[in-house]
């Protein structure tokens, strides 16, 4: 076969050029005003898609719609020339199968792997160009450790409903338009937290405060399937996952997207409660139940009837207070302690773990009959280090909101930035990734981020004080970060202040501590927030 016409046209030469040399990283998945990502590299991958079809069909002298066996024959051939090793794999009726064990972008593509979409956009359009309709299906890649890539493009939306996540094309008229099967899910998700968050509210929430829900991996993408099938019945739902992956997120999504939208959604650390107090917590208290119950207390249980509660960190519940919850979602009726009167509520109840409770019902600390009541609907999100290719997004998403609440230009993240924080392993997940980003966001200089200060990483610790705050260069190695570590702090807790105009709960809130704790911070910094209370 001669492979003139290709080399004439040099798609493939265009292709990676413009990949490698043209886009930057940090702009593939820039947001747009409204904070909503444009994925750039599916529009790039639509185009070139086009034109590789155009070569393909004057080089063989084809004018009707290809076959499927003729479509097989191009992806593979297009992939294969860029530097690939693709070949068919068997396939039913309506569908096209792939296997590749070489991936065109080399090794960089695990340092970047929402480059993965450029297959995705070039197979998915040119299907959706001759079939009307295309899902492509990653089901696995080089990308992110699999060893092999396998993809699937569905041409039968019947069909292609069956399985989920993918990206979904369809032609309009003689145009091609790709979006993720997740976006709209998305979509409605973000707009439901919006209704659910700020529905009571006169005027629109700011951007930083909207809720943006970011899920281009396998993994949340099937999380956000699942939340929006589940959310509308009763069920119980068990998320699990690491710390800082977005579990309460997630279980307000669930809240929002339900009937209960417009009722209480509560949450509660079980593991932030005295273990002697937690079952008058979770379910109140008689005045005279105890020294110190001056009067009646209404638990969360109480308190969200009709709604949604979020038991966060189940699996730190002893084993008692697991018994006497167990009884309640069995029967939805419960005593205050110190009571004799049965309590009726209606509420929907959330869970979530950190922990593998499977391991703990092994050793005796987790009821095995209360985690078949939580577990009917399962949820697992994955660690951030599973789903790099979120990270661009994510990181974009954080730079807007961060521009929002501190009222600077919006900041883009530079090649290398971006290198570190997908090489980074990020053992505290999303919530870790958001506070390196405000801190680097804090003591940029210009419209650009050009490196993060990574934990561990004392060769990128550039958050050092300005020049003129460095008075003493003979200081000792531990004196000098220790004074650079409270001038941050404080730099950190007079930004925040100003923003709150001194409410002590918002800067709390912020920084992820107690009040007390930020006061016993202020007073060490010599700090009066009354000063920020009437600041304009």
């Amino acid at each position: 076969m001669s492979s003139q016409p290709f080399s004439r046209l040099n798609p493939i030469n265009f292709l990676q050029t413009f990949v490698t040399q043209s886009l930057e990283l940090s702009e593939l998945c820039e947001p747009d005003k409204n904070n909503a990502p444009i994925n750039k590299i599916e529009q790039l991958g639509l185009n070139a898609g086009s034109c590789f079809e155009a070569a393909y069909r004057k080089e063989h002298d084809l004018a009707k719609p290809l076959d499927h066996a003729q479509y097989r024959n191009l992806i593979v051939e297009i992939k294969n020339k860029i530097g690939g090793s693709f070949s068919p794999a068997s396939s039913e009726p309506g569908t096209v199968r792939v296997i590749n064990t070489r991936c065109p972008f080399g090794d960089a593509v695990k340092h970047a792997p929402e480059l993965c979409q450029m297959t995705s956009s070039v197979f998915g359009g040119i299907a959706a160009h001759n079939f009307g309709y295309a899902k492509v299906i990653l089901d696995k890649r080089i990308a992110v450790g699999d060893g092999i890539c396998e993809v699937c493009i569905h041409t039968d939306p019947d069909q292609a409903n069956q399985y989920p996540g993918g990206d979904e094309y369809r032609k309009k008229g003689e145009v091609v338009v790709g979006k993720s099967a997740c976006a709209d899910v998305s979509t409605r998700m973000e707009k439901q937290l919006n209704k659910a968050w700020f529905g009571a509210r006169s005027s629109q929430p700011h951007a930083a405060e909207r809720p943006h829900i970011v899920a281009q991996s396998i993994g949340m993408r099937q999380a956000l399937e699942t939340v929006e099938i589940v959310a509308p019945t009763t069920a119980n739902v068990l998320i699990t996952g690491e710390t800082g992956v977005g579990k309460e997120v997630i279980a307000r999504a669930i809240h929002a997207m339900s009937e209960r939208w417009n009722n209480k959604f509560l949450a509660v650390n079980c593991g932030a409660i005295p273990e002697n107090l937690v079952e008058s917590v979770l379910f109140g208290h008689e005045r005279g139940a105890f020294t110190g119950a001056y009067e009646v207390h209404q638990g969360f249980f109480e308190r969200a009837d009709k709604g949604t509660l979020f038991l966060d960190e189940i699996d730190s519940l002893p084993l008692l207070s697991q018994a006497r919850l167990l009884r309640v979602l069995q029967d939805n009726e419960f005593e205050r302690v110190g009571g004799r009167q049965s309590l009726s509520v209606d509420i929907r109840i959330i869970a979530a773990a950190s922990s593998q409770l499977d391991k703990l019902i092994a050793q005796g600390n987790f009821r095995r009959d209360l985690y078949y009541r939580l577990n009917v609907v399962p949820i697992h999100l994955p660690p951030l280090r599973e789903r790099p290719e979120d990270i661009p997004p994510l990181a974009a998403s954080i730079l807007t909101r961060l521009s929002g609440k501190y009222r600077r230009h919006p900041y883009k993240l530079s090649n290398h930035a971006l290198s570190q924080l997908t090489r980074y392993d990020w053992p505290g997940n999303v919530r870790e990734l958001e506070n390196i980003l405000e801190r680097s966001f804090l003591f940029a200089s210009g419209q650009v981020l050009e490196q993060v200060v990574l934990p561990g990483k004392p060769e990128q610790a550039q958050l050092v004080p300005p020049p003129s705050s460095v008075h003493d260069m003979s200081c000792t190695l531990k004196e000098a970060r220790k004074k650079a570590a409270n001038e941050v702090e404080e730099a950190i807790l007079k930004e925040l202040l100003a923003r709150s105009r001194g409410n002590i709960k918002k800067v709390a809130q912020a920084l992820r501590i107690t009040p007390r704790a930020v006061h016993q911070k202020l007073t060490q910094h010599q700090i009066d927030p009354n000063a920020f209370r009437f600041s304009p």
